[in-house]
């Protein structure tokens, strides 16, 4: 094959030697060319066209002129364009892939991405280890995907809860319903389940301040399984009383099972060291204040003083009691004796232990009681006598007012927005033996055919109170929850008051301890509708607790009531009278 045919520069001519006329520069003698002959169909002689190429039209896909993008290969010794290092097959029929670089805004992948294949550059901070993901392992706490009928490691299941609610955002007794690793596991063990999540939620403030002691930096968010692994093994150490051997021991076998083995040294070493200077460590905590996110403590130190705010941490960190509503209070001293449990003072049964489900309770079956806090038992109370009269429930679900006050006599309206939770009140009603007219509507638009005797307004609030029986609420709300729901209250005010006819009474409660929902809610509420007056309560309406109520004759329970038989929710309650 000839030079000219092959297009290589023959030795000696063209390259870096002189140009005819002179030494490298002049003007071309016309048609000369280092290359002989110009091809056969090349373009005439003349001007190029602005912006045409210099040999020939572009390949179709080839990359636009300009400056190279960053991170874009080196030009080779080859033609013009060649990128020497892009050797990755292309998909069939597909032509300009990329190899290097940040992808143009808008371009997506030619053909599929060859399994483990992921683009060049530093791995982002916070990037997880590399490895393969352990199956339904989400850092953003979705729930870990079981096989159908596996029973799971009761301790696997307690972390994957633990992560739903602190990542995931979702609430406790919504996770744990909802968990498919629940449904193999007995009672036993789903209790067991049970007891190890809350035990880590009920004290994760103090957990969190031990773990900050401990370590020398906070731990990475790649990591945040093995963090939840490490809080269950401090929790067991701390308040379940593990014995030291067997928690370490289930505790750095989790991160084996849960694809953090790159962390067993770690935890190991972090539990060995707490069992060695437990004593030393949690002296410099104030348990008491680690025990409550700060923006709470701060709001309650404000509103009811630092030694009771101190009192509402000690209550809040105890696992709550199980008290009972009794549909006929006349029968409180024969159903405390058959089931062992103590009369509060304001007329609910409290049960210290219970053994088993709480449905093969003595009475729950014959519908003689159902599950109430005492607290929450309080505010259909101060209705008063409200034998016959048409009274309406809001936001009614799970059922426990709505039950009271069809006991009380009352006709009752329990009007929800939501339907499955109406079916709930539907069902407790009916166990009971009581009946209630059921609505699925939004309290704030519901029009009623005629005004009622009596509201109760239960409002969707923070539940700050029910900590208690809660222990994830403290971690999942943040100050900009209150703004939200402060909104929804008032308005779910205004809308009350229309429903109510003149000499009526309104009830508002809240299962919040933050004065934005409660008194300042109703402090704007009297001064904005004057039809209405405040009607305080007195003690005697309360089993006689004086403490309950407030200077301005609201009611207002703590978690630090009541501290000598268990506590109780934190509650507040107001009522009015409507008067014009």
């Amino acid at each position: 094959m000839s030079d000219q045919s092959s297009g290589r520069r023959p030795p000696g001519k063209g390259g870096f030697g002189k140009r005819p006329g002179g030494a490298g520069g002049g003007k071309r003698p016309p048609g000369d060319r280092p290359f002989g002959p110009r091809p056969q169909g090349d373009r005439p002689q003349g001007d190029r066209p602005q912006g045409e190429r210099r040999f020939g039209p572009r390949p179709e896909g080839d990359r636009p002129r300009g400056p190279r993008p960053q991170g874009d290969g080196p030009r080779g010794d080859g033609p013009r364009g060649e990128r020497p290092f892009n050797n990755r097959p292309k998909a069939d029929g597909v032509q300009g892939e990329r190899r290097f670089g940040p992808r143009p805004e808008g371009d997506r992948p030619r053909g599929p991405r060859p399994e483990g294949d992921r683009p060049r550059g530093p791995r982002p901070e916070g990037d997880r280890p590399r490895g393969p993901r352990p199956q339904g392992d989400r850092l953003d706490g979705a729930p870990r995907r079981m096989k159908p009928g596996a029973a799971a490691n009761p301790r696997v299941l307690a972390v994957d809860l633990i992560g739903q609610v602190l990542r995931g955002r979702r609430p406790l007794d919504d996770a744990f319903a909802g968990h498919p690793g629940l449904k193999p596991l007995d009672l036993r063990d789903r209790a067991f389940v049970r007891a190890l999540t809350a035990a880590v939620l009920r004290h994760l403030g103090l957990i969190d301040a031990v773990i900050a002691k401990l370590v020398r930096e906070p731990i990475k968010p790649r990591d945040a399984v093995a963090e939840d692994i490490l809080r269950l093994g401090l929790a067991q150490l701390l308040i379940l009383e593990t014995p030291p051997h067997a928690a370490v021991s289930a505790t750095v076998a989790l991160t084996i099972e849960l694809n953090m083995a790159h962390m067993t040294g770690f935890v190991n070493a972090l539990l060995r060291r707490f069992i060695d200077e437990h004593e030393t460590l949690l002296a410099s905590i104030d348990r008491a204040r680690a025990a409550v996110p700060a923006w709470l403590w701060k709001s309650w130190e404000a509103t009811y003083g630092l030694e009771t705010t101190q009192a509402i941490a000690a209550g809040l960190s105890g696992e709550a009691p199980l008290d009972l509503t009794l549909k006929d209070p006349a029968t409180a001293a024969e159903w405390a004796e058959k089931l062992g449990a103590e009369i509060l003072p304001t007329g609910s049964l409290r049960v210290q232990e219970t053994h088993g489900r709480v449905d093969a309770l003595l009475g729950f079956s014959q519908g003689v009681w159902w599950v109430q806090d005492a607290g929450a038992a309080l505010p259909a109370k101060l209705l008063g006598n409200i034998a016959g009269q048409r009274v309406v429930d809001l936001c009614a679900a799970p059922g426990g007012k709505t039950m009271q006050l069809a006991a009380a006599g009352a006709k009752v309206t329990a009007l929800d927005r939501s339907a499955q939770r109406l079916r709930r009140v539907t069902e407790n009603l009916a166990r009971v033996g009581l009946t209630a007219e059921t609505v699925a509507d939004d309290a704030a638009f519901y029009r009623a055919p005629r005004p009622f005797d009596a509201v109760l307004l239960d409002a969707p609030c923070s539940a700050t109170g029910t900590a208690r029986r809660h222990p994830d609420v403290l971690w999942l709300k943040q100050p900009g929850d209150i703004d939200t729901l402060i909104i929804a209250q008032d308005r779910l005010l205004d809308a009350a008051a229309k429903m109510i006819s003149t000499g009526g009474t309104l009830v508002y409660c809240v299962c919040s301890l933050e004065p934005e929902e409660g008194p300042e809610r109703i402090a704007r509420f009297l001064a904005r509708d004057r039809r209405f007056i405040r009607v305080p309560v007195r003690a005697a309406e309360v089993g006689g607790m004086a403490e309950f109520i407030t200077p301005q004759g609201d009611l207002r329970t703590l978690p630090s009531h009541l501290a000598d038989k268990g506590g109780i929710d934190g509650f507040y309650a107001a009522r009015l009278r409507r008067v014009s």
